[in-house]
Order: structure tokens, then sequence, then C-alpha cells
């Protein structure tokens, strides 16, 4: 069977860095921290104090003000960056075949902030919940509800795998346009739990940083003394199309899709395979599944969230995989300045990787102020500063508790 080609046509953000591509490209190649100070809670009796929020974001810019109290932040997010990546594509929503055209959506979440609030505020005495709870909290609720505004009555689900979710609502994205099973999805991801109960919850699990005293610095892959992961929030959005269909519009092509791995730690329930095992069977598959060889990447988007054991891990399974190449990569981790949008991670990586071969920049990973010696410090981590590059193929990889790890391949057009 002969695979159909999935491009890009379409790019839409809201993020810690900004609020539309343009600010949060300019946010990455200059090496910018989206950490703060969280100002949306009361933050005084937290381990953690900081986060990366989502900065003056107004709902009512893409959805009626009376819609605003009927959905969760992290649907808010996805209407956002789905109707960014929709204009931005130049789709004539009323000349496209809608049963040809769908929503495949990632999220590790949901509507975490409704389900704390509506626990929160439960009365005993009079049990009754919001009519909205349960449709504003679910999962898939942000995918089903951009399918219902732009009337794509094509596949339409959400994938929930943690921290790889949005890769792989990408992936699966791909695979269908690649079978003819359809023309155009949004895909991406969406996330919005910084609050009482996503902060209590990572912090019991000391897999966040505790740096208080210095937010723009904590988060720092790769570091000696990172400490872990700083939150973020936010959604990314990409419209891919079959080649043809976007040839026959005129339209614009950012970058093509061309392969997606998928494995498995089989390891435990949060703490990567020390060795990389499952990290380098996912690269060796994504490689193979777009039919190149390890020699043609350039650029990795790695998943490097400032964490003491994945931090070590991962690059042990770029060495394992790519052996000698490994020191011709560029590699860098958005996350050091973005924080960690857990099941949107993957889009807006995803995002990074394409603007990256687009304006032949490779991000910085900022932050890095001593070497650790565990990790090899002859790889190219890009450390603090962007730098230029010419970048043929970018590989992307996100991976999440449970030993879920996808990792996605783009190629410049």
């Amino acid at each position: 069977m002969e695979f159909k080609r999935v491009v890009i046509t379409g790019l839409g953000t809201i993020n810690p860095l900004g609020n539309s591509i343009q600010e949060y490209w300019e946010g990455l190649k200059n090496g910018v921290s989206g950490a703060g100070t969280i100002t949306r809670m009361d933050i005084a009796l937290h381990k953690t104090q900081f986060a990366c929020e989502v900065k003056n974001f107004d709902p009512t810019v893409y959805v009626e003000k009376k819609e605003v109290r009927k959905n969760d932040l992290f649907t808010l997010y996805a209407f956002a960056s789905a109707q960014q990546a929709i204009d931005d594509s130049g789709l004539d929503l009323e000349k496209i075949n809608k049963e040809r055209a769908g929503v495949i959506w990632g999220a590790g979440i949901g509507g975490l902030q409704t389900f704390y609030e509506e626990v929160r505020d439960y009365d005993l005495s009079r049990p009754k919940f919001n009519p909205f709870f349960i449709p504003k909290m679910i999962a898939n609720i942000a995918g089903g509800l951009v399918s219902i505004r732009f009337g794509f009555k094509g596949p339409n689900f959400t994938t929930v795998s943690a921290c790889a979710s949005s890769s792989h609502a990408m992936i699966e994205a791909m695979n269908l346009i690649r079978y003819g099973k359809a023309d155009i999805f949004i895909t991406g991801g969406s996330e919005a739990a910084i609050n009482e109960a996503g902060l209590c919850g990572f912090n019991s699990m000391r897999a966040l940083s505790t740096r208080n005293d210095d937010p723009a610095t904590a988060s720092r892959p790769f570091d000696k003394d990172r400490d872990g992961f700083v939150m973020g929030e936010g959604s990314g959005a990409m419209i891919f199309e079959e080649y043809e269909h976007a040839i026959a519009r005129g339209a614009k092509i950012y970058a093509e899709v061309v392969g997606g791995g998928m494995s498995a730690d089989a390891y435990h329930m949060t703490a990567p395979d020390p060795d990389g095992r499952g990290a380098t069977l996912v690269m060796k598959w994504a490689i193979e599944d777009a039919g190149i060889t390890p020699q043609d990447i350039d650029y990795i988007n790695v998943h490097g969230t400032s964490t003491p054991l994945g931090d070590i891990a991962e690059p042990k399974a770029i060495l394992n995989y790519f052996g000698d190449h490994a020191y011709k990569l560029s590699i860098s981790s958005t996350k050091s300045m973005t924080g960690h949008l857990l099941g949107a991670a993957g889009a807006i990586e995803g995002i990074a990787s394409v603007l990256a071969l687009q304006n032949g920049i490779i991000p910085p990973t900022i932050n890095h102020f001593t070497d650790d010696p565990e990790i090899d410090n002859k790889l190219d981590f890009t450390f603090n500063v962007a730098r230029k590059r010419d970048i043929r193929y970018a590989l992307s990889n996100t991976f999440g508790f449970g030993g879920h790890n996808a990792t996605v391949i783009f190629k410049k057009y």
C-alpha cells in the first residue's frame, strides 16, 4: 500500500511564552523563561510556588462570553489554538468535505480545575453538582467541542497517555490521512492543571522543582542541580492535511509529517527505564516508519523535563540508537522555557520542531550552569543560546507516566 503524504498547513498555540505562534517563536529563539510566581491561587502553604502560567489570555476573543463558564480552561485553550490554526491554514470551511475532516486531540488529565472546584464546594447536606460538571471535566470534551465548532464529521477522539498524549494524537492523525481515511485533521492537545490539585499532586510525588527563590531558572534540563520539572499549561494545534489536497487549494506548507513511533517502557509507574530501552525503541520505530536512516536526523526536541532520572535516561537512549551520529545532532529541551505542558507538551514541542525546520534555528536549552557527570556532555544540548543550522529532519520525543513513549518526525518542505 502506498501511503499518502501528510503536510502541516496551519499552526496555533496558547502557551506560557505567548498567545500566538509569533510570540511563541520569539520567546523560543531568544531563550525566554515563561516561569514566575503563581498568580491564580493562594500559594503560601505550597512547597512549590511558581509555574509557567499562560498570561493575558482572553477567551472571549475566541468564544462568546456566555460560553466561557460552560467550559473548563483546557477546552478554552483548545478552542483558541484550533481557531488560530484554522485561520492560519486559509481553509475555506464552506468548500471542504467536512465528512473527511476530523479532530484528534490529546489531554493527559482534562478538566482538573472543574473537578477540583466541584468536589471542593460539594455540600453533603445538599448533594448536587453543576450540570456542566461531567461534560466540562471529561478529557475528550475539548476535541469533541472543536469538531462541533467547525462542523468536522470525520474521525474524532482523544488520546490520553499522560505527557505523550498529544504526540499520540498527531501520530494517529498522520496515519489516518496516510491511509486515505481523511483529508484534514485538527490535531494537538491542551492542558490546564496549574491549580491546588495539580500542584499538590505533583508535589507529593516530589516531581516538581521547589526553587521558589528563582523560578526563571528552575527548569534546567540536563543541569547537575536540576530538582524537578516546572508545571506549564496551554495548548498547541496543527492542521495536518493530505498533500494533494493542500496543493490543490494552494495552501502554504510549513513541513511534512513523515513518521511516528510508539512504545512502552514496561518498567515503572512513574520512573523511566534507567537504560532508556523504551525510548531507544520508539525513536528506532519512528525512523523506520519514516523510511529514513538515523543519520538523516539533524535535530531532536527532547522530552527533557529537568527531572533527576529522566534527564539521564533520554541521552542514554540517544547514544544507544544513534551511536557516533549522536554527537552530530543538535538537541534541545524547550521545556526549559515553557515548563512541562503535560498532555499538551508534544503539541507545542512539535510546533517548536516545525518552526526550527522552517527558520533554520535550533532553540536553546536554557538555564544550564553545571555539567552533570552522569550525562555525556559531548552531546550538543544547545545550552543557553539558540544556534543557526539547516535542518532536514527533526525528531520530537514525548514520554509519559505509565511508560508511554511517542516520537514524531517532521521533514523540511
